[in-house]
């Protein structure tokens, strides 16, 4: 059964995508497939969030920048529990959560959102999310297609990433993503100024940016240009 859906998923995407298999047609074309407002996908490694592999909307770009920003969200819990999160009312959880993202996400009309581990046999890549703007829980169907869309955009990546250079992002990959190069970038800049770890100072970036309520990419770019120094 499974396998039949999975054909027709696939045969959709490559009506949909016209042929283009890119790990960001294939995000493009995931809310037509599925049935929802919008879709994106993050790539994570270790703890930290590499960035953003690719959007379909202003409000999915938003999503993404938040849970950089923020380290919380249904990308973040998705990677980490490795398993489906799903949040039907984001406005009247059956568990509080996300006390940081949710606030900000309502704001901006987000009223349903889904986490989808995206992985490889044992290789964990990220996550793909998933949003609605009322709320409601996926159907059987949508839920089961939305598995199916997990599952080919970590096969895409994966596949892209083998041509790569050993350390290096491919290239297929880099042209469309978000990165958020400026934010390690300024993250490299404050571990120097502080003789702290990278990763420490991509902490104190994220706090600093969350206190001050700005996203940690303009507190980014403020470092880099030397408009800002954290002590």
């Amino acid at each position: 059964m499974f396998g039949d859906r999975r054909a027709r998923v696939i045969a959709a995407v490559e009506a949909k995508s016209g042929g283009e298999w890119s790990p960001a047609r294939l995000c493009e074309v995931t809310p037509d497939i599925v049935g929802v407002t919008g879709a994106g996908a993050m790539l994570m490694s270790g703890d930290l969030s590499q960035g953003s592999l690719c959007t379909t909307n202003s409000v999915t770009n938003l999503i993404d920048d938040l849970q950089f920003t923020l380290g919380e969200g249904p990308c973040i819990d998705a990677y980490h529990q490795d398993k489906v999160v799903l949040e039907p009312d984001l406005a009247h959880p059956a568990t509080a959560r996300w006390f940081a993202f949710t606030p900000k996400a309502l704001e901006a009309g987000i009223r349903a959102i889904f986490g989808f581990p995206l992985r490889e046999g044992a290789a964990r890549l990220g996550a793909l999310h998933l949003y609605q703007d009322k709320p409601g829980y996926l159907s059987d169907d949508q839920h089961a297609d939305a598995l199916v869309m997990a599952e080919v955009i970590a096969r895409q990546v994966i596949n892209a990433q083998a041509g790569a250079s050993p350390g290096r992002m491919a290239e297929d990959l880099e042209a469309t993503a978000d990165f958020h190069s400026i934010v390690h970038n300024a993250a490299g800049i404050v571990s120097v100024q502080l003789g702290v770890s990278v990763t420490d100072a991509l902490v104190r970036l994220r706090a600093y940016a969350f206190s001050e309520n700005r996203l940690v990419r303009d507190v980014a770019e403020d470092i880099v240009n030397k408009r800002l120094r954290l002590s």
